[in-house]
This record gives structure tokens, C-alpha cells and sequence, in this order.
């Protein structure tokens, strides 16, 4: 039975071997191979690395003091690697001479040992350095040894770089192969997507897929779980590079649901990033049609943690239509809107990029009974600071005017500024 140990001690063969005195110890190669000709694989952590031995095969990869494969043909005693003296194995390391990576291992002998070497982070190493450095064959041996259980490869920690290298060089065929496994049941694109590691493969496999086939696959995946993973802090991405690879037309699922569901998303910590890109990468009627949803919710959104944030990107848009849409909504609550944390800040958005709609904030504020009260105020004296930073002529002079009666409050921490001879003396 071929022996392929995790981490931890050794295989206990091995250990067997160990414990032998050292007088009666053999390095011979039939001490070390496997009775059935299979090789051995074991791991040694004192070395930070695992060995592969078979009869005419013998490879450390990884080791300590080494950071490229080392091979040696000659009668290695493996026992003596793994021992505890520190001085014998920095002796034995320094003793091996790197070898070319494909002259003393073929890697048809651990074929059957891939998967298992894919979950280890030396092993996942020398699999990449194989794709990367080696034949079209080699990597065709890689992937056929991965690809039944690619899925979850993904979503280990070391696997899924060894998925995302097969990625840069596999071909059509082979990517289809990739989509088919990932896509076959429902509701797995989507769970690998939500996870730390898988979801740096799915983004990955986005980026690169070509066909129509592919693509098809991929949208009927993640369609049904697009709600999950726009809320989702890896899944979001995963969205987002769709948007990014795909074109408007193939995004048009995206673009629908995120007008359907615009107040959800919007007042999500993840989603309202979401919905920005969705804005950015959405043009003609599908823009048009999304960017007039979110307006309709405006006076909602401009209140909510998250939802002020998508409203604010609207506005710094500067489209006079659009701008038109917001102030109707927020028309006649202005002094309220800027009392609040988050509103206060869209507000002041409102008075830098909508010149239009200035003179009717400033009038609202001016209106209100206990003007005094804004003054002081921890969020609306920010917006009476902006509303004196960008008007002019008259309707500058009428809040300075409104302003100086109050000077005694010059020395409320939020007043100063207020206060200050740049602002009322402008």
C-alpha cells in the first residue's frame, strides 16, 4: 500500500526504520522502496518539505535552505533526513545538487499521488513549478489528476492555486471541463464563490472563459444565488468581475435584478459597492433604467448607513436630469436631512455638485424657526460651513446675515469654523 503521510510524525514505516540502531542500519535503495513499486511519499516537517522515493526516483522538494526542487540519483538514506541532529540534515541538503526538474522524476510515476500533493502547500508548489516549467504533457497529467475533484480544490487553502495556474494555460476544451464540474449541481458555483479560497478561482475563471458555451453556464449558475453573493464578502467580487469581463448584453441579468432588488443591495455594507459598479459598467437603458430606481428610493437611501453612499455617487455624476429626480424627492427636507449623520453628508454633496438646487437649500435652512440650533449642531454645522463655502452674491450675504447674530456660540466646538473670517467674510 502506497503511503502518503499528512502533517505531523512520520509514516510509521518509517519510524519503523528509525528505530533501528544506527550500526544496523541500511542505505541500500530496496531498505526504502515500496514492495509493490509504488512510490512513497511522506512529508517531513523538520525540513518543511516531503519526499517522493521510488526505486529509481528519489526527490526532496521544499526543504529548508533550499527553495527550488532538489534531486539526487544517488542512494539517498532517507532516515538520516529526517533526523533530529540539525547539522546532519543542513549537511545532507547542502549535499544535493539541483537537478533539471523533469531528468530524475517523472511525474507519470505520481500520478496517482496529485490530488494528495495539491492540498499540501510544498506539494501544491511543486505541481505549480510542473505546470509552469514543464511540458503540455505534464500539465494535461496535472489536470487529469486534479479535475475529479477540482470543486474542492478550490476551496483549499493551497489547492486553488494550483487551479488558478492550470487556468493560465489549459485550453478550451479543458477550461469547459473546469465550468461542467463546477457547474453541475446546483448551487455549487455559488458556495464555492462565498468562499475565501474559491472565490478567487471563480473570479479567475470569469476573467478567462471565451466561449459562448462557457459564459452561458456560468450566468444559469450564479443567477439563482445573485442576492447571496452580492451581500457576501467574497461573493460580491465574484459579481463584480462579472461586470467587468462580460458586456453590457451579458450583464443584463445583473442590471435587472440590481433594479429590481435596488433598495436591498443599496443598504448593504457590500452591496451598496456593488450597485456603484453596477452604475459605472451599465450604459444606454439598462443605466438609465437603474440609476431612476435608485432616485425613486432617494429620500430613503440618503438616510440609510450604506444606501447615502450610492445616492452621493448619483449626484457627483452631475447629470441635470438625475439631479432633478433627487431634489424632488429631498424638496422640503432639507434641515432634517442635515441633521442627520449620514444624510448631512449627501446634502452637502447636493450644495457642491447641483448648483440649481442651492438656493432652495439655503432658503429651507434660513426658514427653519430655531436656526441657532443648526449652528451647534454635530452634523448640520458641516452643512452650514458648505453652504457658505460655495455661494455667492446675495444668497451668500443672507446666511452671513442669519449667521452673525449668534456669535456667543463661537465658542461651541462645532462653531468655530463656522465663525471663522474666510467663511463670513467671503
Amino acid at each position: 500500500m502506497s503511503v502518503f503521510h499528512e502533517q505531523g510524525n512520520l509514516n510509521v514505516n518509517v519510524m519503523d526504520s528509525l528505530s533501528r540502531s544506527p550500526h544496523t542500519q541500511s542505505t541500500s535503495d530496496s531498505e526504502f522502496s515500496h514492495s509493490r513499486g509504488d512510490p512513497v511519499i511522506f512529508q517531513c516537517d523538520s525540513v518543511s518539505g516531503f519526499i517522493m522515493q521510488d526505486k529509481d526516483v528519489k526527490c526532496c522538494v521544499g526543504g529548508r535552505g533550499s527553495d527550488s526542487l532538489l534531486g539526487c540519483n544517488e542512494a539517498l538514506p532517507f532516515p538520516r533526513l529526517v533526523s533530529s541532529a540539525r547539522r546532519e540534515k543542513s549537511s545532507i541538503l547542502a549535499s544535493l545538487s539541483p537537478w533539471p526538474l523533469f531528468n530524475f522524476a517523472p511525474l507519470a510515476k505520481f500520478q496517482g499521488y496529485i490530488y494528495r500533493l495539491a492540498k499540501d502547500q510544498n506539494g501544491c508548489r511543486f505541481l505549480q513549478r510542473i505546470v509552469d516549467e514543464g511540458t503540455s504533457e505534464d500539465a494535461q497529467i496535472v489536470f487529469n489528476g486534479v479535475i475529479d475533484d477540482v470543486v474542492e480544490l478550490m476551496m483549499d487553502p493551497f489547492g486553488n492555486y494550483l487551479v488558478q495556474k492550470l487556468l493560465d494555460v489549459c485550453g478550451e476544451h479543458q477550461r469547459l471541463q473546469l465550468v461542467s464540474m463546477l457547474t453541475k449541481e446546483p448551487g455549487q458555483l455559488v458556495r464555492t464563490s462565498l468562499n475565501t479560497h474559491g472565490t478567487r478561482v471563480v473570479q479567475k475563471l470569469i476573467a478567462t472563459v471565451n466561449s459562448r458555451k462557457q459564459f452561458v453556464m456560468l450566468r444559469s449558475a450564479i443567477q439563482p444565488g445573485f442576492l447571496d453573493l452580492i451581500k457576501d464578502l467574497n461573493g460580491n467580487h465574484v459579481i463584480q468581475r462579472c461586470l467587468q469581463y462580460f458586456s453590457c448584453k451579458d450583464n443584463e441579468f445583473i442590471f435587472d435584478a440590481a433594479t429590481k432588488f435596488c433598495v436591498d443591495i443599496a443598504t448593504h455594507q457590500h452591496g451598496c459597492c456593488v450597485l456603484q459598479r453596477c452604475i459605472d459598467y451599465s450604459t444606454g437603458k439598462y443605466q438609465d433604467k437603474l440609476v431612476k430606481e435608485i432616485c425613486r428610493h432617494g429620500l430613503i437611501l440618503a438616510q440609510d448607513p450604506f444606501g447615502n453612499y450610492v445616492v452621493q455617487y448619483i449626484i457627483e455624476m452631475e447629470d441635470p436630469n438625475l439631479s432633478s429626480k433627487l431634489h424632488s424627492q429631498f424638496k422640503g427636507n432639507y434641515v432634517n436631512l442635515s441633521m442627520q449623520k449620514f444624510s448631512s453628508h449627501v446634502v452637502e454633496k447636493c450644495l457642491m455638485h447641483v448648483a440649481e438646487s442651492r438656493s432652495r437649500i439655503v432658503q429651507e435652512l434660513l426658514s427653519f424657526p430655531n436656526f441657532e440650533r443648526l449652528l451647534p449642531d454635530p452634523y448640520a454645522n458641516y452643512v452650514v460651513q458648505r453652504a457658505l463655502g460655495v455661494t455667492k452674491g446675495s444668497l451668500h450675504s443672507s446666511l452671513v446675515e442669519a449667521v452673525r447674530p449668534h456669535k456667543i456660540l463661537r465658542t461651541s466646538p462645532y462653531c468655530k469654523r463656522i465663525f471663522s473670517r474666510n467663511l463670513l467674510n467671503k
